[in-house]
């Protein structure tokens, strides 16, 4: 027999009614499809979850954590069934790090503002595409390249280059930094052709700025880190004679959530604004 949700109503049903009779009626079934349920359910998972008495039912140790994954279920359940009937209410925006950098609170505000029967959520993923390929966000927000063949992106701006240093570098003391052969550590696509450093390879923003943090290299990133991760022990130096990065929306070719483009353009908007 397999685990279903009529199964999971019922248990949840009779916690919060407090008897079997009252769980009938409030699911609009019989006492005994009631019961039927509940034993089904334990049969399944092999154990007892709920206490009976002629005066009160409880739930068992096994019954409390059952019933709270049950109720996780049941609600994703039904916002999978608001969402197919009634339309997307929810943009979920994923990226790898930095987000859309020092305009993700006004993007958050104004989203809310313009649209506020569409949640937002910003999901970040260490993932190429921000998430994106693993079906785990709607659009992504990159500034690197992605598979065209499987996805249509849009610029919405650009961001300066900066260099990520120890505090107590002495490059650190420096304004701005100009291109130079040193050790990185991020992606040498961030280099001009033909000058890429040694780099160390790291999959979390974290891990990334701890190795900059004790001296362990210095790191090129887009001007969108530098709002989004302040962290003790490391500064951040304009980078002089490299070219910006492009800020890119990503979605997937042939199956784009309704509120895309609004997406876009909001994010361009707002990094025009600022240029």
């Amino acid at each position: 027999m397999d685990l279903e949700l009529r199964h999971l109503r019922c248990l949840a049903a009779i916690v919060d009614s407090g008897t079997f009779t009252d769980a009938a009626i409030e699911l609009g079934i019989s006492q005994a499809a009631v019961s039927r349920n509940l034993m089904a359910l334990e049969q399944i998972l092999g154990v007892r979850l709920l206490h009976r008495t002629s005066r009160s039912v409880t739930p068992t140790t096994a019954g409390v954590h059952v019933l709270a994954q049950a109720r996780q279920i049941l609600a994703a359940a039904g916002n999978l069934v608001a969402e197919a009937t009634t339309g997307h209410t929810t943009l979920r925006i994923g990226h790898a790090w930095s987000a859309m950098g020092r305009h993700t609170r006004e993007f958050q505000r104004r989203w809310a503002a313009r649209y506020p029967g569409v949640e937002l959520n910003l999901i970040r993923t260490n993932s190429p595409t921000g998430g994106l390929a693993e079906g785990l966000c709607d659009i992504a927000v990159l500034r690197t390249a992605a598979d065209s063949k499987r996805f249509a992106s849009a610029i919405v701006g650009y961001e300066r280059r900066y260099c990520a240093l120890a505090a107590d570098d002495p490059w650190a003391r420096r304004r701005s930094i100009k291109m130079d052969r040193r050790t990185g550590t991020t992606t040498p696509d961030l280099w001009p052709s033909g000058s890429q450093p040694h780099v160390r390879d790291t999959r979390d923003i974290d891990d990334w700025l701890a190795i900059v943090a004790a001296g362990g290299g210095i790191g090129i990133t887009p001007e969108g880190t530098t709002a989004q991760y302040r962290r003790d022990g490391v500064v951040f130096r304009p980078l002089r004679d490299a070219p910006p990065i492009a800020v890119q929306v990503i979605w997937r070719r042939h199956d784009p959530h309704p509120s895309t483009h609004a997406a876009i353009a909001l994010l361009t908007e707002l990094y025009r604004h600022r240029a």
